[in-house]
């Protein structure tokens, strides 16, 4: 096994304070160096500082540092994780590479000045240190001609993608005399730490991801020339409705940089004589004018897309290849991209679209159609399998499906037919085959091996759980529409939601007692864990909103005691319960998981009792949570109690949701003995073996009824706070009624500081108000709002 406990980052540019960054959030020492400034600003002068000033050796290294705590999406976990790195440069702190088990190079792509660094560092480098770069397309045989045999047996490209913290891609690869037991101990270390999907590229220019990515972006440019198209008519096509990410062709551009995009265009033009769609890399007229100008996207706020205020209103406009200008959003509809809008499965989307009979549906299936011929005839040229470039795309591109499981939702023969129909060559070995992916007689998935001609099992490595897999293995022991219950083996059994963004249902909380019951009856413990897009949204909206407009406040009550029983059998089971939430886990999904006796979150977990935003408050004992954790807080440390309800009342008032898993220690949703997975593909294994890690000396919990409830004098400070936000205008009169309900709650009804309350007591506090908030019409008002644009009213 390989052990890394410190790491150098050579670069201190956006990736490579980025890459230290995420370092960090892993918990690795970090060493982060940059070259020497040449010359001194003014203010420098002024200080009285010289050239061989520390400060000023040290400038460019620490002003990435600093560059960190301002970014936004914020690349560390937390602010104070930039403890862990240490700046430096690249000529007085070459030393301290020999304390360093991993040197990653991510300097600019120039193989010259590569060269010239790996010159100087490598007598510098520890006889075990891993040496990496993070180029996106230089060969990684060229750079390890100027190493030393010894240190090339220790050399591979590790490509993260930007930004490194968000992007799960992490392309490998190795050098021709890499050791590679070597390159399989720094991917399990990468996966495990950092959290990365990896994919084995070969070294061919802009490895897997760009060289696929870019090419179905540059080809869509091209069909959407001859079909004389919009830039937003092409991304409304080029989005989910194709299984791609929201932010399309053109947003994605935007987001990456036209610069860059450019760039590895022209890389793969320029380096690839032999590729039969070489010139669709030529860069498109209308793009180098952008460029020219300055419209590079995101970085300098106008690109494919720019936002204006326009009479007080933010108002969205896309670029007119045509005249140059940029005119204001038409919101294009075509029909086969309408009918997918509410359809949830990627497989389905793809196939309407590609199928319907109008302009946007000729333009899918074209992009389609040339992208996943592409792709086909780049194996063995870029990687030896489909499963790394159908990962590649996923993690890389946020594409739902990889080009090849797109080709299976297709179907193989009717991609074959239509591709032929349209007078496109398709490769001649594809005729024989039914689909690249299958799951055998015993329930294991495969892939088809276009080397071998065969089938062979999807590696699945140590310690991760496909639930899809083991549901296909005879596993299921409970079952109904939205949701299921697996046995896990050892004992443990996974209780899985997969409703609509798994937005919780009635079926879903009958299912809660009858998997817990499974559980103590057969077992020694439940993981509450799905693979859907998110843990939960949270309750199902539009079914509560029907109910509100059928005046049916008796259904609501009884769905209302459902949730919180469900959420108390969570909490009071006989066996160890941990709930494994990852990305949004919002409302009930978070209530849910305040109840579980541990938590194992997933490092990228967006979590918050948020049900303020629809003019409501969490009824599934989300309150009474925070409430009991502020009293045996002020408790455990003997002082006052209001501050600590101040904290979660202001979370909950505030609809705040956490920027990571990190965060929800000191939000209080997450305690000591919660952990934090940082590989989606392990979550459910590591929260298996936390179960099994309680079940040894397990002791189920008693049902409180020693509460000291803070009291009215606490609600009354919280009123008076709420009030003078409403004199001075930052919150509404319904945001302030509904703030002081919530401060009642969670301060314990009105009875005085010290009364003692019990938990049902809570529950049923909750209960009352979530109903009166219920008969308010600006309460409907805000439902609606939500379902109508998926964003809060503030009335």
């Amino acid at each position: 096994m390989i052990r890394i406990n410190r790491v150098a980052v050579l670069g201190a540019g956006v990736m490579g304070a980025t890459i230290a960054a995420h370092l960090a959030n892993g918990g690795l020492e970090v060493l982060m160096l940059d070259i020497v400034p040449k010359e001194l600003t003014d203010k420098e002068k002024a200080k009285g500082l010289t050239l061989e000033s520390p400060e000023v050796r040290n400038k460019i290294a620490a002003n990435g540092l600093q560059g960190l705590l301002k970014m936004k999406p914020a690349p560390l976990y937390l602010k104070e994780y930039a403890g862990r790195i240490e700046v430096g440069n690249l000529e007085d702190d070459l030393k301290k590479l020999s304390e360093c088990d991993w040197v990653i190079e991510v300097v600019i792509e120039n193989m010259a000045i590569k060269l010239s660094l790996f010159e100087s560092i490598v007598p510098h480098l520890s006889s075990h240190a891993i040496l990496s770069s993070n180029t996106s397309g230089l060969s990684v045989n060229e750079m390890a001609k100027a190493l030393p045999v010894e240190v090339q047996k220790r050399f591979l490209v590790t490509h993260f993608f930007n930004p490194p913290r968000y992007m799960r891609l992490m392309e490998i690869v190795p050098c021709s005399g890499a050791d590679p037991e070597i390159v399989s101990g720094m991917a399990d270390f990468i996966s495990r730490r950092l959290g990365k999907g990896i994919v084995y590229a070969k070294d061919t220019a802009n490895f897997i991801a760009n060289r696929i990515g870019v090419y179905a972006i540059y080809k869509g440019m091209q069909h959407m020339l001859d079909m004389k198209m919009t830039v937003e008519e092409v991304d409304s096509v080029a989005g989910p409705a194709t299984a791609r990410p929201k932010s399309a062709a053109f947003r994605t551009a935007d987001l990456v940089g036209l610069d860059v995009l450019a760039h590895v265009g022209t890389n793969s033009y320029d380096l690839l004589p032999g590729d039969e769609e070489r010139d669709v890399f030529k860069l498109p007229e209308f793009m180098a004018k952008m460029i020219s100008e300055k419209k590079l996207g995101n970085k300098t706020r106008q690109g494919f897309y720019k936002k204006e205020m326009v009479d007080g209103k933010r108002q969205i406009f896309y670029y007119d290849y045509n005249s140059g200008e940029y005119k204001p959003l038409q919101k294009p509809k075509f029909a086969s991209v309408q009918m997918v809008k509410q359809v949830d499965d990627p497989r389905q989307r793809i196939r309407a679209v590609i199928n319907g009979g109008d302009r946007g549906a000729e333009y899918g299936w074209k992009t389609i159609r040339d992208t996943l011929i592409y792709t086909i005839n780049r194996i063995p040229e870029i990687a030896d399998d489909v499963v790394n470039i159908d990962n590649a795309m996923k993690w890389g591109f946020n594409w739902e499906l990889g080009p090849f499981e797109m080709l299976d939702a297709i179907g193989v023969e009717s991609f074959i037919k239509q591709a032929s129909k349209d007078g496109v060559n398709v490769p001649e070995w594809l005729a024989g085959i039914e689909s690249f992916y299958r799951f055998s007689e015993e329930g294991f998935k495969e892939f088809y091996d276009i080397a071998a001609g065969q089938y062979k099992p999807v590696d699945l490595p140590e310690g991760q759980i496909d639930i899809e897999v083991l549901k296909r293995g005879n596993t299921i022991v409970e079952k109904n529409a939205n949701s299921t219950v697996i046995d896990l083996g050892d004992g443990v059994f996974c209780f899985e939601f997969h409703s609509k963004m798994n937005a919780i249902s009635g079926d879903i909380l009958a299912m809660t007692h009858r998997a817990i019951k499974r559980a103590e009856d057969d077992g020694v413990g439940l993981v509450i864990a799905n693979r859907g897009a998110n843990f939960s949204v949270g309750a199902n909206l539009m079914l509560l909103a029907v109910a509100l407009a059928e005046g049916a406040l008796e259904d609501i009550d009884m769905v209302v005691r459902s949730f919180q029983k469900a959420t108390m059998a969570v909490k009071y089971a006989k066996v160890p319960v941990v709930a494994a939430p990852f990305n949004m886990t919002l409302g009930g999904g978070c209530e849910f998981c305040l109840h579980a006796d541990r938590i194992n979150a997933y490092a990228e977990t967006y979590m918050g009792l948020v049900e303020i935003g629809v003019g409501l408050l969490p009824a599934g004992g989300g309150i009474k949570e925070m409430c009991i954790r502020a009293v045996d807080l002020a408790a455990q440390y003997e002082t006052d109690v209001q501050p600590f309800i101040f904290k979660s009342f202001k979370q909950i008032a505030m609809a705040q949701v956490s920027m990571g898993a990190a965060e929800l220690m000191g939000m209080g949703y997450m305690r000591r003995g919660d952990s934090l997975s940082m590989d989606l593909d392990r979550l459910i294994g590591d929260a298996k073996q936390n179960v099994m890690a309680l079940a040894a000396n397990y002791r189920p919990k008693q049902l409180r009824k020693d509460i000291a409830a803070p009291g009215r004098d606490v609600a009354a400070s919280i009123k008076s706070q709420l009030w003078n936000m409403k004199m001075g205008q930052f919150i509404t009169e319904y945001e302030a009624e509904m703030g002081g309900i919530i401060a009642d709650v969670i301060c314990g009804g009105d009875v005085n500081p010290g009364t003692i309350i019990s938990e049902e007591y809570l529950l049923k506090l909750e209960r009352e108000n979530f109903l009166k908030l219920c008969t308010n019409k600006k309460t409907a008002e805000r439902i609606q709002h939500m379902l109508k644009t998926g964003k809060p009213l503030r009335n």
